[in-house]
C-alpha cells in the first residue's frame, strides 16, 4: 500500500481511506455482514485510516467500526487510525437540528466516542461543521486539551474556508481539512487548498465519486430508496441528473481508452492533484472496494489529464452539492 502524511504535523496513512458513513446511514439501508467483511478487505490490503462521524446512524457507525477492529487480526487493528467526525446534533427521527461546537461540548462529544469506539485514543478529531455561535478558536482550543490530555492524536478540520483555516491554524498544529473535492466539486481550488498548502495542512477528500454520481454505476432510471439522501440533493434532480450523467459518459470514454473503470479514472484523477491529499472511498462492499483500490495503480499522464478537464472542465457541475438548507452550514462556502 502507498502511503501519504497528512500535512507538516499529522501521520502517515493509507494513500486511500475508507469513508464508513454509508454503512451506517443516508445511502439507504445497509448490509452489517457486508460491512464488517469490506472493513476488514480494507485493513487485510493496507488501508489503515477509517473515517466515521459519531452522528453517522447515531453512534451505530462507530459500534461497527468497534466490532471491525476487535475481529481483525492484531496486526491489521494496531495498523487501524480514526478520523472522528462531531457536533451534528440529531433528533429520534434522524433529522439535523444544528451543531455544537462548545468546549465542554467537544469533551463530551468525544468521551462517547471512545466509549463506542472501544479505543483509548482517537487519532484524528475535528468538528463536521463550524458552530456559528462560538468561535473556532475555542473548538480548536478543546481539542488541543483533549491532545495533552493523551485522548486524540491529531486535529483535523472539516468544510471550512481559508480565513476560518487561518483562525484555526493560529491556536493549534492542524494535521488536515477533510472537504469535498472531486470532478464535478472543485471550489477548494481557489483559496482553500492553496491556504491549506501554506500552512502545512493536508486534504482529506470526500466525496470522489460525488457521492456515487461520478463511479460509472448510476444510470439514469434508478430509484432511490426513501431513506437515501441523494433524492433530495440537487445533483440528482431531474435535468441536473441528466447533465452530470453526460459528463459521466464523456470520462467513460477516456476510461475505457485506457481499460480502466469510470471510478477508478475519478479516484485516480484526486490522488494525482497532490500528495497532500488523500482520497476517502465510500465502499460499502467489497466489489466496490477492490474497484477503488486499483485506482492506485493507474497513471494519469499529461495528455489523459488534459483529456479529463475537456470532459468535465471546472464548474461543469449541474446543481449544488447540498440542499440550500445545508450549503448554509458549509464554511467552505462563504
Amino acid at each position: 500500500m502507498q502511503t501519504r502524511t497528512l500535512g507538516t504535523t499529522g501521520p502517515q496513512t493509507s494513500a486511500l481511506g475508507l469513508g464508513c458513513m454509508g454503512m451506517s446511514a443516508l445511502y439507504g439501508d445497509s448490509d452489517r455482514s457486508e460491512s464488517l467483511a469490506t472493513v476488514h478487505a480494507a485493513l487485510d490490503a493496507g488501508i489503515t485510516l477509517l473515517d466515521t462521524g459519531d452522528f453517522y446512524g447515531m453512534g451505530h457507525n462507530e459500534l461497527l467500526i468497534n466490532e471491525a477492529l476487535r475481529t481483525a487480526p492484531a496486526a491489521a487493528r494496531e495498523r487501524a487510525q480514526t478520523s472522528v467526525k462531531f457536533g451534528a446534533l440529531r433528533t429520534v427521527e434522524g433529522g439535523f437540528t444544528g451543531y455544537d461546537g462548545r468546549p465542554n461540548a467537544v469533551k463530551n462529544f468525544a468521551a462517547y466516542s471512545l466509549q463506542r469506539l472501544g479505543t483509548d485514543h482517537i487519532d484524528i478529531y475535528r468538528i463536521a461543521r463550524v458552530d456559528p455561535d462560538v468561535p473556532i478558536e475555542e473548538t480548536v482550543g478543546a481539542i488541543a486539551e483533549l491532545v495533552e490530555a493523551g485522548h486524540v492524536r491529531h486535529i483535523g478540520l472539516s468544510e471550512v474556508g481559508a480565513q476560518t483555516l487561518r483562525r484555526a491554524a493560529a491556536v493549534a498544529p492542524i494535521s488536515d481539512l477533510q472537504i469535498e473535492y472531486s470532478l464535478l466539486s472543485r471550489g477548494i481550488e481557489e483559496a482553500i487548498l492553496p491556504t491549506a498548502r501554506e500552512l502545512g495542512i493536508g486534504i482529506t477528500a470526500y466525496g470522489v465519486l460525488s457521492r456515487g454520481l461520478i463511479s460509472g454505476h448510476f444510470t439514469r432510471d434508478r430509484k432511490l430508496a426513501a431513506n437515501d439522501f441523494r433524492g433530495m440533493s440537487p445533483r440528482f434532480q431531474g435535468e441536473n441528473l441528466d447533465r452530470n450523467l453526460d459528463l459521466v459518459d464523456a470520462l467513460r470514454k477516456i476510461a475505457d481508452q485506457k481499460g480502466v473503470s469510470v471510478a477508478q479514472t475519478a479516484i485516480a484523477w484526486v490522488l494525482s492533484r497532490g500528495t497532500d491529499i488523500v482520497p476517502l472511498v465510500g465502499a460499502r462492499r467489497r466489489d466496490r472496494l477492490t474497484e477503488a483500490l486499483g485506482a492506485l495503480d493507474i497513471t494519469l499522464d499529461a495528455d489523459d489529464l488534459s483529456a479529463i478537464e475537456h470532459a468535465i472542465p471546472p464548474g461543469a457541475a449541474a446543481g449544488d452539492r447540498y440542499p440550500t438548507e445545508q450549503m448554509a452550514h458549509l464554511d467552505s462556502e462563504h
